[in-house]
């Protein structure tokens, strides 16, 4: 089992994805002898990024100790949003762009995290302090990953460093910067066709906060009511879901990615608490959050707060 395994967070995105493919490369020209694997199916934006830039798919995995004793960890740390049997094997590297929780290794590893709005303009840093070049296919997934992130250089995650990237690698990608990310914040905002779970869990991630366990989930949208008219579905079906999982709270926000507003749905004995964390009420299960579209840097923070 000399093969090492790279892969993102469970119910990736596009950073997930691409920053795996992008890394592996890397740590392949390096010498090392890795495979890009996944924890979860690509969704609609990530399929079109690979689609256009001619890149398969990872395959998908369930577990890692039955073929690979070591693995590369990108874009997340935090093992409830790992691999199962996370435990079972040894974490040699970590690239990430999150807050550290709840990890720690038997031994010594490289461990990169950065402020950043996407782990992918770490791994451009990576690349340039390797005097390796980036092919035109893993630019153009590296570019689609810090679109997607930072909603086309709007989210206040968004900073220097990525506008400076993602300039950078539409150049080697050889497309125009607003007019591919436009086409590719588009192609992720189809919901008509998703069950309520997937509008739910596609782009999900446990929180632990204080003694709570916080489900929270993000759809981008150009429309916010083709959401919110399945409401009672999804508030059913995270009901279902909390109850099995032992979720103390369910939010999903739900982002308008022309406006960069959001409006949160939310479920469980603490969203009255959760409301407070953003100065808002709870009306009709529903939580106005007027420019925020981040999760990481607007949702996560105040409530981790407001919970712990």
């Amino acid at each position: 089992m000399s093969k090492l395994l790279i892969f993102g967070h469970q119910s990736p995105d596009t950073d997930a994805i691409t920053s795996a493919i992008s890394f592996s490369y890397l740590q392949n020209q390096l010498g090392k002898n890795t495979e890009a694997v996944a924890l979860g199916e690509v969704t609609d934006e990530t399929r079109y990024a690979l689609d256009f830039f001619n890149t398969k798919a990872p395959r998908v995995i369930s577990s890692a100790a039955d073929e690979a004793d070591e693995v590369m960890l990108v874009d997340h740390n935090e093992a409830q949003q790992s691999v199962s049997d996370i435990d079972k094997v040894d974490v040699v590297a970590v690239v990430d762009h999150h807050r550290i929780a709840n990890f720690q290794t038997a031994n010594p590893l490289y461990y990169r995290a950065e402020p950043v709005g996407c782990t992918n303009t770490i791994i451009l840093k990576l690349y340039k302090e390797n005097g390796i070049d980036v092919p035109k296919d893993i630019a153009g997934l590296m570019l689609s990953a810090i679109i997607s992130d930072t909603l086309l250089l709007k989210s206040p995650t968004c900073t220097a460093e990525d506008e400076a990237a993602a300039k950078e690698l539409a150049e080697l990608a050889g497309v125009e910067l607003e007019a591919y990310g436009k086409d590719l914040l588009k192609a992720g905002t189809n919901t008509a066709d998703k069950s309520a779970d997937q509008l739910l869990n596609s782009d999900a991630k446990n929180f632990p906060m204080g003694d709570l366990t916080v489900r929270i989930g993000q759809v981008n949208v150009v429309d916010v009511d083709e959401v919110l008219n399945r409401k009672d579905e999804l508030l059913e079906e995270m009901a279902s879901q909390s109850k099995a999982e032992d979720y103390d709270l369910f939010l999903l926000v739900i982002t308008n990615v022309l406006e960069s507003d959001s409006v949160a749905l939310v479920y469980g004995d603490q969203k009255a608490k959760a409301a407070e964390a953003f100065d808002k009420e709870v009306d009709n299960d529903l939580i106005l959050l007027e420019g925020v579209v981040s999760r990481k840097k607007q949702v996560v923070p105040p409530l981790t707060k407001a919970l712990s």
